[in-house]
C-alpha cells in the first residue's frame, strides 16, 4: 500500500493541515517549544552517557 513512504506531496498536504489546524499564528511558539524540548532532550542524553562512561 505505502510502497514509497512519504513523497513530497503527503509532506505538502500535512503542512497545509498544521496551517489549518494550529493557524499561523502560534506555528513559530511552537516550533520554538520543540526546538527547546529537542535541546533538553539532547542534553540529558549526553549527560546519561557520559555519567554511564565514568
Amino acid at each position: 500500500m505505502l510502497r514509497n513512504g512519504l513523497e513530497p506531496w503527503h509532506l505538502l498536504i500535512l503542512g497545509v493541515v498544521v496551517v489549518v489546524l494550529f493557524g499561523s499564528k502560534k506555528l513559530p511558539d511552537t516550533a520554538r517549544a520543540l526546538g527547546k524540548s529537542m535541546r533538553i532532550l539532547r542534553s540529558e542524553a549526553k549527560a546519561m552517557k557520559d555519567e554511564e562512561a565514568r
